[in-house]
């Protein structure tokens, strides 16, 4: 054979697994479509969140978490109805994976070499109810060097087993058949792709030069989901969220095509939850893109007010930063603003300074670089936006600035196909909210939320601004951004047991295969449910890629 075990995908979950089989001295074929610029794949793009749950950084913040807390937090924000069936296996991974994160899963990262900020995030924060969606306490860590540094320790390994014969790199070898004998995976089939030497991330060539097979005694499928290929998300794209945008922009790069999906499918793989995806809601244009359509999230936080493409402030839980699904089915679902694919914010330039960030490595060079003393420079200490974040205000083509909320709706309504703003009717929205400032307490929920996102001390001191009045011309010039879907997350996917081993069709494991990482929905097919805490998302790789690499290391000891 060719190797002890074949790795289909190179991004982070599968360098995880190789990583467990080189360790324990497995023969690896590391199998993955573009080329060696590409290792960690989407992961190395991301802004680097792991959801942990009682962690030395939060404790050191004041922040007060247990497993039950977060187990609860999980049930409510998954809302598992499948459990006979599409989920009873992804309820069982998501009760391992709080363990885990509550556990052994910060001394395991401290292992590997990754750390954290000192600050701890509060992504995700609900839906308002005790039982429902969303993190009830901060637990989005962010590891100094973003998703690169975490992918950093096991692109390492993977060059260090390569030296040492333990691992091959099949870069630009594309699969199109899983090779099964007697029911057992054996090995891959699929086609040589020209050779092309493109940046990283950039999309490349598809030219075919030849043809490939490779054998093993398992294959482990790491491939990643679909957020790249527009006309699968609507393919599946729930009639729960309403009707599928019909722009939107890309959060991925284009290798993320969800192929091996459906070969695994025809391999006799059982796929499950298809239904269930995680797009956002607060995406831009990028004015530098790297791949087609590339687009970026805005990382909000909680003081921004939300409008609609008509101009009506979202009802709450809609908020900047705490119910991403809910606050998509709201824009896909009410009838007059379906048909138009966009939201806006509106805020000033003290919030915009205070509370935006943008996702990804290479929109926080501070941290991907693990620049500390830059990193307090430049968001602590320093006056004026994050710098990536000034050059969205100066060069993206979804800011606009104005003095007035009348010049501002005029900006605004020129970003779109036909006015839909009207001034005088965003005028009063924010006449009504500045009103509620006047005293230390609200009806307004977002105001409220807004104090109560102060009382952290990690939101007071960087991430929420002091409150303020809107049209106060202080805290000025007003900014309007023009919001977009982002395509991000497939939930769904491949249906595992507890040791990764794809399940087929009668529901026993197929001998010899095991999938991790997105393709596999984080684990069982589905981890999150219907929604995700955040942070959730690398490490369901890690935790997959590692159970499929111990599996799978037994499995041909």
């Amino acid at each position: 054979m060719d190797a002890d075990v074949i790795v289909v995908g190179a991004g982070l979950a599968g360098l995880v697994a190789a990583h467990e089989l080189t360790s324990q001295g497995r023969r690896v074929a590391l199998v993955d479509q573009e080329n060696a610029a590409n290792l960690g794949g989407q992961a190395y793009w991301s802004f680097g969140g792991l959801f942990l749950v009682g962690s030395p950084e939060q404790r050191r913040l004041g922040v007060k978490d247990s497993f039950e807390l977060a187990w609860n937090d999980w049930q409510g924000s998954a809302a598992f109805d499948r459990t006979d069936d599409e989920d009873s296996w992804a309820v069982r991974w998501a009760r391992a994976y709080v363990e885990w994160a509550a556990g052994e899963k910060r001394s395991w990262l401290d292992g590997h070499g990754i750390t954290f900020l000192p600050t701890v995030g509060w992504a995700e924060r609900g839906d308002l109810r005790a039982g429902g969606h969303g993190n009830s306490v901060p637990r989005f860590h962010i590891a100094w060097g973003t998703g690169t540094g975490v992918v950093a320790p096991f692109t390492r390994y993977a060059r260090e087993a390569a030296r040492d014969g333990l691992l091959t790199f099949h870069h630009r070898h594309r699969v199109d058949e899983l090779v099964l004998e007697n029911g057992a995976a054996r090995g891959v089939r699929g086609t040589v792709l020209a050779e092309d030497n493109s940046p990283r991330g950039v999309a490349s060539s598809r030219e075919a030069i030849g043809e490939f097979e490779l054998t093993a005694q398992a294959v482990i499928v790491t491939s990643g989901g679909i957020g790249a290929d527009h006309d699968i998300v609507r393919k599946y794209w729930p009639e729960r969220l309403g009707t599928p945008p019909r722009e939107m922009v890309t959060g991925v790069p284009a290798y993320v095509d969800g192929r091996m999906l459906d070969i695994s499918a025809r391999a006799g793989v059982r796929l499950v939850n298809r239904d269930r995806m995680w797009h956002y809601t607060e995406g831009i244009q990028n004015w530098d893109p790297v791949w087609p359509g590339h687009g970026i999230r805005i990382l909000p936080g909680p003081s921004s007010l939300w409008f609609d493409a008509l101009g009506r402030r979202l009802p709450e839980p809609c908020l900047p930063g705490y119910d991403t699904l809910g606050t998509l089915k709201h824009l896909r679902t009410t009838e007059d603003i379906a048909p138009h694919d966009h939201s806006w914010f509106v805020l000033t330039q003290k919030i915009v300074e205070k509370e935006f960030a943008l996702s990804g490595s290479e929109q926080n060079p501070d941290i991907t670089a693990k620049d500390r003393a830059g990193f307090l420079r430049e968001r602590v200490l320093g006056k004026g936006a994050p710098g990536p974040v000034d050059a969205f205000l100066r060069n993206g083509a979804d800011f606009v600035t104005a003095d007035t909320v009348e010049e501002l709706v005029d900006k605004m309504n020129a970003l779109t196909d036909e006015p839909l703003l009207d001034a005088a009717l965003v005028r009063r929205q924010i006449e009504a909210r500045d009103l509620q400032l006047a005293n230390g307490y609200s009806k307004d929920a977002q105001v409220q939320g807004i104090r109560n996102a102060r009382r952290y001390i990690g939101d007071r001191l960087g991430r929420v601004a002091t409150p303020h009045r809107i049209l106060d011309p202080a805290a000025g010039p007003l900014i309007g951004v023009k919001l977009h879907i982002l395509t991000r997350k497939t939930l769904g996917g491949i249906q595992t047991d507890l040791d990764s081993r794809a399940l087929g069709a009668d529901g026993s494991p197929v001998d010899g295969l095991y999938a991790a990482g997105e393709v596999a929905g984080f684990g069982g097919g589905g981890v999150h449910g219907y929604n995700a805490l955040e942070g959730t998302f690398l490490g369901g790789c890690l935790f997959s890629g590692r159970a499929a690499g111990r599996a799978a290391a037994a499995q041909t000891a």
